[in-house]
């Protein structure tokens, strides 16, 4: 059973990258209204007799979405039942499950009765937590035979409150940066960093949508700055534990990777490749701080109960 878990959950995780990047496809190439108002029907046809790309584009994202959905319920059933004694197995499950079925009836509703774009931007968030979910699915499934192990270690108090901080945050940059998608501001700022088709120091002269690009610059580039800060402090704290040493290693040099394919959206006119690759690299960075917030609730769980952290010690044995 536990190589089939394995199974099913690399295939969810692929899966639910897939949905992601779908959806990011719909939006980016406006095919939300591929299907007319109908849904689950295209057109209110099982096979539409018209097809266009944007038809083909949405009828795809809808299916890849139904079928990764169908294998997330499998999974999630499964892992409560066989391995349901682990401590976060029950709770992701949970989880996954409710913000899967969340964004299907968000996306269902923007289709039949439309949205707002401020109501359509957190589809995007919604999509990522239950991504992130998954993921920490799969990766404890892997702990119990070992196949993925990682040294157990304490966080420290201060950095997990700041890691939960972190991730909420970032959550509100992902907001921000799918509002500009949703309102069409992604090339209202002819250059990057700064607008400069509009007066510099003349905020009044911003239209709503430079305002919203411009949002989202200055958030995203605090979300780098704090990576960068909070990463240069953990390798100072945590040199001798290669798992947070590497881990944020990468988180810092995914945010490096979202701030370059950002600009590189400006300079190359919003090419669909780079486009995709944003949204894709934001994806692995979020599933990177949500694998730092499941170290730092074991991390609080040890705390509480006055254990020692043992460098040497393996995370699977810490919640068996």
């Amino acid at each position: 059973m536990i190589k089939t878990l394995k199974w099913l959950s690399v295939l969810a995780t692929i899966g639910m990258t897939f949905v992601l990047i779908g959806g990011a496809l719909v939006t980016k190439t406006e095919s939300g209204d591929g299907c007319g108002d109908s849904w689950p029907l295209c057109k209110g046809e099982i096979i539409p007799s018209e097809i266009d790309m944007e038809l083909i584009i949405e009828l795809s994202h809808r299916l890849v979405s139904g079928s990764v959905g169908i294998i997330v319920l499998i999974l999630a059933f499964l892992a409560w039942k066989h391995i349901g004694h682990i401590r976060e197995v029950k709770f992701l499950s949970l989880v996954s499950i409710f913000f899967l079925v969340l964004q299907g009836l968000i996306g269902a509703a923007a289709v039949v009765w439309g949205q707002s774009d401020f109501v359509l931007a957190a589809h995007f968030g919604i999509s990522l937590i239950s991504f992130a979910s998954i993921f920490l699915l799969m990766l404890l499934i892997f702990e119990i035979d070992r196949k993925f192990d990682a040294d157990s270690l304490f966080i420290k108090k201060k950095h997990r409150i700041e890691i939960y901080i972190l991730t909420t945050y970032t959550l509100i940059v992902v907001y921000t940066g799918a509002l500009v998608r949703h309102v069409n501001a992604n090339l209202v700022c002819g250059d990057w960093p700064f607008c400069t088709n509009a007066e510099p120091l003349n905020f009044a002269s911003y239209s709503f949508e430079q305002w919203v690009q411009m949002g989202h610059r200055l958030a995203a580039g605090l979300l780098f700055i704090w990576t960068f800060i909070l990463f240069i402090r953990i390798v100072k704290e945590y040199r001798h534990s290669k798992i947070m040493v590497w881990g944020w290693v990468t988180t810092f040099s995914l945010i490096l990777l979202q701030v370059l394919f950002g600009a590189l959206i400006i300079f190359t006119l919003l090419n669909l490749a780079v486009a995709l690759m944003h949204a894709l690299v934001i994806t692995c960075y979020f599933g990177m701080l949500s694998y730092f917030i499941l170290l730092s609730t074991r991390s609080a769980v040890m705390e509480r109960k006055n254990q020692k952290p043992i460098e040497s010690e393996s995370i699977s044995s810490s919640i068996k």
